[in-house]
Parts: structure tokens; C-alpha cells; sequence
């Protein structure tokens, strides 16, 4: 290939003065040929500049919208800060403040409300599922230690779509966490952030490790150090011979606030809580109402169900408990009491320590109430009839300082001041 044959194939003229502009003017608006051996490349050169143009405008438009300090191709540090957590935890509780009745904040009036699992029933359509959120007002004489509880008139009824095997929307707990309302799905392992009467799915826990294919059976939920700590029943699943099947149901999920999981086996820890029962296998515990409690630095359980035989659907139906344990943070050291009387088709399903904290005309107060008052629900589920009943107690003894009383004829899971 010659040097020749790279140059411009068109010519110019010059007549006269003024030319010299019109030809350039001429030329650039002219297709210009390259000769390459035998090819030729038509370059359309006011097409080029536009698209030069453009493409200049572009970069200056995209730069002049990116936030101060970050750089176009900087995503490292852009994806950096999206896996970032919350900067600081919100822990806003209740979400309602107390309500002071008197001046000297004896007697507080606590915004509540319970959330159902209504098993199969809570298929409404094809694509729908349902559940009721029930809410009222507890109110809380602290001197003379007396309880009493109004329910309003009507029930949210929360409507979601999400499913497993046909079946969603049974609702296990509520709990406050990072200045949300969060209830969690038992049968597809969704935690829903309520907000009026919506659920927004927010996280998916898987079963066992987090390996598996199913969604994780919650039961309760806590939150200790800004973590929140979601179990399922403790018992590891068996079938009717008693033989175990798998332990998945004895892994927790701890989630941080920005939605990240970590999965936690908590087998030996269900074994030691049976051994202070004096239960041993095939025995079990079924746990469905836990709490972590900051001021006494202990877990509190309080089993729905209990036996010394291997389990039964029929009888368990019959194995309620009125049993407190209380666990220091490793499991090291346990507790038992009992709380009321036992009545057998009754278990727990969730309980909450009623908060130390009043608002007296715009100024909080922080009561001295050392996490000793807890509320709690129990549920009975005799024959294919379900019926909810609440109940306030003393931490220390046990002791009721309300009677269980009927909600109604709903299995409620979860109770939390709201």
C-alpha cells in the first residue's frame, strides 16, 4: 500500500477573494473518500461532529447531577455506601407514648394490639390472603397494682399476597423494631413491616441454615442490642413414630436493622431450657413466646407447649404450661417458676414487659418499673376451635395481677405496645 493512496480524494478550487472560507465550508459538508488498498471508507464528517457534540452534552448534563463528592465511575464506593447500615438504631418505644392519668404518672394508659394466625382460614381469594390486627388500650395502676384492658370496636384486616403451598398471611408476633411494626409470616418465613392496614414484605427467612428451600416457621421475635432475634418452636420436627426429621425448627435468625441475616444454632440451648424442666427425650418444649430483657440481662421463655412423652397432635392440644424460665445470655444458668394457675388446653403465645416510660404534658419520664410487669397472651386450640385470652402478671413470683380474660374466639400470635 502506497502513502498515496491514504489521501483525500476530492479537490478544491480557488477563484477569487472570500473562496478560500467557502470551499472549507464546502468541504466539510462534502463526503470525504479514504482509499484503503482497495476499499474505500465514506466518513459523513457533520454527522461525526454531531454525534461529538451530543456525546460531550451528555458527560457535562450527567456530571452536573451527580451528588457533590462522588465520581462517575467511582461504584466501588458507590455500592459501598448502599450496603451500609443505618447510621444509628431507632429505638423509639412504644411507638405511642404512655399515657399519664394522674399528675404523678401512678396510674399510665398503654397504646396495644394483637395480630392473628388464622391458619387455612386466612385464604380470602385466589391471590389473597388475610389477617386481623386488634387493637386497644391497657391501662396500668401501679400503685395498687391493678390492670385493666378496652378493646376498640373495630379490626384492621392486613391483606397480602405472598404464599406457600397455597397458604399465607399467619401471622406469628409483633415487635417494634428500629421505630417500626414488624409481624413475620409462619408459613412463608416473610417479616412484614405494617404500616395502617398494609404489609410490606421487608426480609425472607429461610429454614434450618439458611440453605434450605422453605420458608423459616417464626414464632417469636426479640430484640437485644439493636439486633432483632427471630426463633421458631424450638422442637426439632419428628414424625409419628417420634423419630426426628430435622433440627431446622432450632435455628434463630438474627437480622440487623438494614435487612442482613445471620443464622444461629440454637439446638443445645432448646436442650439445656428442657433440662431445667427436668425434660428429656422423647419429651419436648414448643416455644412460641421468648423475650430478651436488657435490665436483668437474662432471656425470658415462657412455653406454649410441654411433656415428658413423645409429642401427639391430639394430646399436645391438652399440654399447656404456666412455666417461666429465665436464662442468663450463654444458657449457663436457668430458672424456673410457674405463672398462675395451669390450665391445660392454654399456652403462651407471646408476652411483653410492660415499658417504663410515661409522657406527662410533652415531657417523657422514664418509671423505675425494672422490666417486673409483663403482659402476656394465651391461645387454646381444642378440636378445630381456636380462643385468645390476655393476662398481666408479676415478673419476680408470678403472680396475676389480671385474671385471663377472652379476646375472642381467634387464635391471636402476637401481642406488642404499639
Amino acid at each position: 500500500m502506497s502513502s498515496r493512496s491514504l489521501l483525500p480524494e476530492y479537490t478544491s478550487s480557488v477563484s477569487g477573494p472570500g473562496s478560500a472560507s467557502r470551499d472549507w465550508l464546502q468541504a466539510i459538508r462534502t463526503r470525504t473518500n479514504f482509499r484503503i488498498g482497495n476499499s474505500t471508507v465514506r466518513c459523513q464528517t457533520n454527522f461525526t461532529l454531531t454525534i461529538m457534540t451530543l456525546g460531550t452534552l451528555t458527560l457535562l448534563l450527567l456530571y452536573t447531577l451527580l451528588p457533590k463528592g462522588m465520581s462517575l465511575f467511582d461504584d466501588h464506593t458507590h455500592y459501598q455506601n448502599l450496603l451500609k447500615e443505618p447510621a444509628a438504631y431507632n429505638a423509639t418505644y412504644p411507638l405511642t407514648k404512655p399515657i399519664a392519668l394522674d399528675r404523678f404518672a401512678k396510674i399510665l394508659k398503654y397504646r396495644i394490639a394483637v395480630v392473628a394466625d388464622m391458619d387455612k382460614e386466612s385464604k380470602l381469594l385466589n391471590d389473597t390472603w388475610v389477617s386481623k390486627l386488634k387493637t386497644g388500650w391497657l391501662k396500668f395502676d401501679r400503685t395498687f397494682n391493678t390492670v385493666e384492658v378496652e378493646w376498640d370496636s373495630t379490626e384492621l384486616l392486613l391483606k397480602g399476597s405472598l404464599s406457600q403451598a397455597g397458604r399465607g398471611m399467619e401471622l406469628s408476633e409483633l415487635v417494634v423494631f428500629n421505630g417500626r411494626l414488624l409481624t413475620f409470616d409462619d408459613r412463608t418465613g416473610v417479616i412484614y413491616e405494617i404500616e395502617g392496614d398494609k404489609v410490606i414484605p421487608w426480609v425472607l427467612l429461610n429454614d434450618g441454615d439458611g440453605h434450605a428451600t422453605k420458608g423459616f416457621k417464626s414464632e417469636w421475635a426479640t430484640v437485644k442490642d439493636s439486633l432483632l432475634y427471630v426463633g421458631g418452636l424450638g422442637k426439632e420436627w419428628t414424625n409419628s413414630k417420634g423419630e426426628v426429621i430435622s433440627y431446622d425448627p432450632q435455628w434463630i435468625k438474627v437480622v440487623t436493622p438494614g435487612g442482613r441475616v445471620v443464622h444461629r444454632d440454637w439446638r443445645d440451648n432448646y436442650i439445656r431450657l428442657c433440662s431445667a424442666a427436668n425434660i428429656e427425650p422423647p419429651g419436648y418444649m414448643i416455644h412460641e413466646a421468648v423475650n430478651w430483657s436488657p435490665i436483668h440481662q437474662q432471656w425470658f421463655f415462657l412455653p406454649r407447649r410441654a411433656s415428658h412423652e413423645a409429642y401427639d397432635d391430639l394430646k399436645d392440644e391438652e399440654r399447656g404450661t404456666n412455666l417461666l424460665l429465665r436464662a442468663s445470655q450463654d444458657f449457663q444458668k436457668i430458672s424456673l417458676q410457674n405463672v398462675g394457675p395451669k390450665i391445660d388446653s392454654h399456652g403462651f403465645s407471646s408476652f411483653k414487659f410492660i415499658p417504663g416510660e410515661c409522657f406527662i404534658e410533652k415531657k417523657a419520664f422514664r418509671l423505675n418499673t425494672q422490666e417486673s410487669v409483663a403482659v402476656a397472651i394465651k391461645s387454646e386450640e381444642v378440636k378445630g376451635k381456636a380462643a385468645t385470652y390476655i393476662t398481666v402478671f408479676k415478673v419476680k413470683d408470678g403472680q396475676i395481677l389480671h385474671h385471663e380474660t377472652k379476646i375472642g374466639n381467634v387464635k391471636y400470635e402476637g401481642i406488642e405496645f404499639i
